[in-house]
């Protein structure tokens, strides 16, 4: 019963949250403050060694949900005509998908020779694994602003607090030295923590601050010639504010955005900065909205629905009249935009 999009998931803070605790687990071990082995029993140890199959779908199910929030700028048209086929031709546009990721693989079984250009086993394993730690964190950084815009300072804190008594937990399950005696009491206090760290989070991760369902402007400056230069440059988008601006006749140009959307990032902070863009939606009087999809709104996803897209970015112009708004690509130019806002009647 749910409205599904691509890259839905992030816009559950819980999911985001349990993503940070994740690549937070796999960095500590990265970095050899535990290793996997020592804390699972033995059966679940050998796991990967004894269902290879199962252990390569499952990575592949982690690879996917990992890839998934940002759909630009090549998949998202074909994935809002996925969620509109019947079931045999979307599952074939994912099978697609999914034989892509599993290529380089692939091709490495099929010519076993490939193998030769790959570098020999060496001391650079253990360097490189160290370093491949910090990516990791840096995603945790990334995943905790997305919680922060989803849930406010409180949910950012909170998560911060998890994380903490997640790496005293992991350091008291991977360190061999403190005997049975000490890692069983220093356990208790490690499960003890977390607990009680989770349970002050959890409610402020439930709950969305004041003022989220409002768009926060991105500069501000007037869409209307003679307003108030103190209204905001972006307004939140709602289906009764396009329809009232079109009965006023005028164009709106509209953002569907997301927080954990990197391509939405990139393109707020370059294009749609770019001064010499906003004065040509100005010298347009073209109406800015921003159709913020961070959490779940079925207006936004029913909308992505009618717009055949099925994830962000999308950018859409809404001209009184013309009936089909017309979509621009998910990775515009200064110019591309300039161009179709001198095409407007």
């Amino acid at each position: 019963g749910e409205q599904l999009g691509w890259g839905f998931q992030l816009q559950s803070p819980l999911m985001v949250a349990a993503l940070a605790a994740l690549f937070t687990v796999i960095g500590l071990n990265l970095v050899g403050v535990f290793e996997f082995g020592t804390l699972l029993p033995g059966n679940l140890a050998g796991v990967r060694l004894t269902h290879p199959l199962a252990d390569s779908a499952l990575t592949g199910v982690l690879a996917v949900a990992i890839a998934s929030p940002c759909t630009a700028p090549f998949m998202g048209a074909s994935l809002g005509a996925a969620a509109t086929l019947p079931a045999p031709q979307a599952l074939s546009v994912f099978a697609a998908l999914g034989l892509g990721m599993a290529l380089p693989y692939l091709l490495l079984c099929a010519w076993p020779a490939l193998t030769a250009a790959l570098p020999r086993p060496g001391a650079w394993m253990a360097h490189l694994r160290t370093v491949m730690a910090f990516p990791m964190f840096a995603t945790v950084v990334w995943l905790l602003w997305v919680l922060g815009q989803q849930t406010g300072l409180d949910g950012a804190i909170g998560l911060l607090g998890v994380l903490v008594a997640l790496a005293f937990a992991a350091w008291v399950g991977g360190h061999p030295s403190l005997g049975p005696r000490g890692r069983w009491l220093l356990g208790l206090l490690a499960a003890a923590t977390l607990a009680a760290t989770l349970a002050w989070a959890l409610p402020a991760w439930r709950s969305q601050p004041e003022g989220a369902a409002d768009v926060a402007p991105s500069g501000v400056g007037s869409n209307v010639v003679g307003s108030d230069a103190t209204v905001p440059r972006w307004q939140a988008w709602s289906p009764a504010r396009v329809a009232d601006l079109h009965a006023q006749g005028r164009t709106v140009f509209v953002d569907f955005t997301a927080a954990w959307c990197v391509t939405c990032q990139f393109n707020k902070r370059t294009v749609f900065s770019d001064a010499q863009v906003l004065a040509a939606f100005d010298a347009r009087r073209v109406v800015l909205l921003r159709a913020d999809w961070t959490r779940r709104d079925p207006a936004i996803t029913a909308e992505l629905t009618r717009l055949g897209r099925n994830g962000v970015p999308v950018y859409a112009f809404y001209t009184p009249g013309a009936g089909r708004p017309r979509l621009m690509s998910e990775l515009p130019t200064a110019a591309d935009l300039r161009e179709a806002l001198a095409a407007l009647p």
